[in-house]
């Protein structure tokens, strides 16, 4: 919740995953950044280094062959503690236990007479993390000279892990995300893991979506299966192994939920509150309150697209629906968010925050500020105070962009402002971390406290493959500078339904950015935002054009087309044809 300054290298959380296996094996997948050197070795020199925050640590490992040139090689040594190897890079790892074994990519095959090969990888770990004190290269000790073996250096000790932070006087800590792990939903991870390629990102922390009242207990919901929530926080103690872990789940279920799509349409009619009170958040906060006193720290996503319709889909305004008005004119999305807030916030280690649109939808100087105005009355609604209110998140289930590199807001170009492009349309913000740190200010400004925090959805925003700019667009014209720049490749930031050619984003990490609590995957990828089609289900789901990819748009969207994938199913429900495109466009690569 806290401004912190900016990392120099943001710390990730440690993904445990769900079963271990007694051998892993692993290929090529990320950078890494460096630390500490660590050992050497006879005919061979090892220098491994350290960057380690905390139960989670990477590795870059540097060999140097000192004996006669080699064309194939195998590196072999033994953990002291219990360090699992997650994934890696220019090596394929094998583990079994504390022993570790890696074997050459096939680019680094070759090591010359003094000719050096590298590779990295990345780990988990509990209580100490040591580094190596012996290595064997094909099978010959290393010690750093032919001949006489040298004693092995003594190992550097690491940083000492990150003690959990302290709870402040409500018994909640400043920043949630900071010193614990977060839930890896089995029900993702297991449609991630059957997709080609999918193993590689199938330990990510994601949202668990209550996005029904069967939901809350598991009845077959697409999103949860037959897990209910008090199923998956047993399982999330279960993850946790006694040390702190963030458990997030989503809160979605409004009488008239999202007023302005159809697609994502819920159960409950515009007038149903006392059911959405006493059915639905009612027993969620009964079911949180019994995991009170455990070491899970329960991250609440309350209510995405809701507010924010109140402000821009209302009339007189040309994008205003009826379903809208009526929400406003009843006053059931205040109160519902309101009684949320109060219920969940009464739950010691419950951490609310609340949906916040995006910048493509909130950015607009006559939306933001009103916006604002809007949280902080259902703030004071229904029983709840701003304490209630840990912090805000953007993005939720949305595909803009983090940061867009290749132009800025105040830029003026061929003697038109970037503002007035077609993409920007003058809106205050390019981006959602200019939007979310700004949104924060705003936000305090209106009556919050000075520590809320910001989340951003980074799931399904990484903007990458091979149309990835590397620069601005040409500087004849401002729309050709903007267009040629922006990673975003949207045809419109209105664009909101199974949006073709984007990918998965930054990888969840805590305090990536001042003000910004975490980066994390709230919406699933792979789960469907609606069928590109009228499909019949029981789920109160509607069919809306947004998702067809046929459809020629409306006010909303600037009447352009929807820019959607063909053939998707009803949201919340598994969507392989997206989530292998996700993989193939994430930003950064999936290896």
């Amino acid at each position: 919740m806290s401004t912190p300054p900016r990392a120099t290298n943001p710390r990730s959380w440690t993904r445990r995953g769900l079963a271990a296996t007694s051998a892993l094996v692993l290929g090529s997948t990320l950078a890494v950044a460096s630390s500490v050197p660590a050992s050497a070795a006879a005919g061979c020199e090892v220098d491994y280094q350290l960057n380690d925050w905390g139960s989670g640590f990477t590795a870059s490992v540097e060999i140097t062959n000192l004996g006669d040139a080699v064309n194939g090689w195998t590196l072999e040594w033994d953990f002291a503690g219990n360090q699992r190897v997650t994934n890696s890079w220019n090596g394929t790892v094998t583990q079994s236990g504390q022993s570790v074994s890696v074997t050459n990519a096939g680019h680094n095959a070759s090591l010359s007479t003094d000719g050096t090969a590298t590779f990295g990888f990345q780990g988990t770990y509990s209580g100490s993390n040591a580094a190596p004190t012996a290595f064997e290269l094909n099978g010959v000790l290393c010690s750093g000279d032919v001949g006489e073996p040298e004693e092995p250096e003594e190992p550097e000790e690491p940083e000492e892990p990150e003690e959990p932070e302290e709870p402040g006087n409500d018994g909640r800590v400043d920043n949630p995300y900071v010193g614990a792990d977060v839930y890896v939903n089995p029900i993702w991870s297991a449609n991630a893991a059957a997709e080609p390629g999918g193993d590689a990102v199938a330990d990510e922390p994601t949202g668990v979506w209550l996005d029904r009242i069967s939901a809350i207990e598991g009845n077959d919901s697409p999103t949860t299966g037959s897990m209910g929530l008090r199923d998956h926080l047993d399982e999330a103690l279960v993850q946790a192994d006694g040390e702190p872990l963030v458990f997030q789940v989503v809160i979605y279920n409004l009488p008239g939920r999202d007023c302005a799509a159809l697609a994502s349409n819920g159960e409950l009619g515009p007038d149903e509150i006392d059911r959405y009170k006493n059915d639905y958040i009612d027993p969620i906060a009964e079911i949180l309150a019994d995991y009170e006193d455990t070491e899970l720290r329960v991250v609440t996503t309350v209510e995405i697209d809701s507010l924010p319709n109140l402000v821009t889909n209302v009339s007189p305004r040309e994008t205003a629906t009826e379903n809208c008005d009526e929400m406003l004119a009843n006053g059931n999305y205040v109160e519902g968010v309101g009684y949320a807030l109060a219920q969940l916030g009464d739950v010691a280690n419950v951490y609310n925050y609340v949906d916040a649109g995006h910048h493509g939808w909130i950015g607009w100087q006559d939306n933001f500020t009103a916006s604002a105005e809007l949280f902080y009355e259902a703030a004071n609604t229904a029983g709840a105070t701003p304490a209630d209110v840990h912090g805000f998140i953007a993005n939720t289930a949305n595909y803009s962009a983090l940061v867009e590199d290749n132009f800025a807001i105040g830029e003026t170009i061929a003697g038109t402002p970037v503002r007035q492009s077609d993409w920007v349309d003058w809106n205050q913000f390019t981006d959602e971390l200019s939007y979310s740190q700004a949104l924060r200010e705003e936000l305090v400004g209106q009556g919050f406290d000075s520590g809320i925090g910001m989340l951003i959805d980074t799931s399904r925003n990484g903007w990458g493959g091979p149309d990835r700019p590397d620069g601005p667009g040409p500087s004849t014209d401002v729309n050709a500078y903007v267009d040629g720049g922006r990673y975003d490749r949207r045809i419109q930031s209105g664009n909101w339904c199974n949006q073709s050619g984007a990918g998965l984003g930054e990888r969840p990490q805590a305090e990536p950015e001042p003000g910004i609590d975490a980066y994390v995957w709230m919406k699933p990828p792979g789960e469907s935002d609606g069928s590109s089609e009228f499909i019949e289900n029981p789920e109160g789901k509607g069919f809306d054009r947004m998702c067809d990819p046929t459809y020629e748009g409306n006010p909303r969207n600037g009447n352009n087309m929807s820019g959607a994938l063909p053939n998707a199913p009803i949201s919340g429900h598994w969507f392989s044809a997206q989530f292998q495109e996700l993989l193939a466009n994430a930003y950064p690569p999936i290896q």
